[in-house]
């Protein structure tokens, strides 16, 4: 049997772990407005290594130097939604590379149809 998907809009923002707005982490900022604009979902995922337009490469390894490692804040809703937030990271994100994915969401059971899944009392 073939499960029924629907379509969806990646959008994925790498910045730096210690870029911030506002004093606040950059990375939270976007997790937080996107929640305060209705977005399905957003998570934030911390990087071990890697670079950007500085080329000045950043690692987790402990005799390492460098330690404001790259993060990916990736926001996933309708293509209409997701469209639609993206002035909101242009506000934010004067530096960092962004960018959009087509993906398909695979329901799973017990997303918001009350079976299993949902925490209990």
């Amino acid at each position: 049997m073939t499960t029924p998907t629907h379509s969806a809009l990646r959008l994925t923002v790498l910045v730096g772990e210690y870029d911030t707005c506002h004093r606040r982490p950059l990375y939270s900022e976007i997790v937080h407005r996107a929640h305060a604009a209705g977005l399905a979902g957003a998570s934030v995922f911390r990087g071990i290594e890697g670079f950007g337009a500085s080329s000045l490469v950043h690692t987790s390894r402990l005799l390492s130097l460098s330690e404001d490692l790259p993060v990916a804040v990736v926001v996933v809703d309708s293509e209409e939604r997701v469209r639609a937030f993206l002035p909101e990271v242009d506000a934010l994100v004067p530096e960092g590379l962004v960018f959009l994915e087509r993906c398909e969401i695979v329901p799973r059971r017990g997303s918001g149809s009350g079976t299993a899944g949902e925490k209990r009392a």
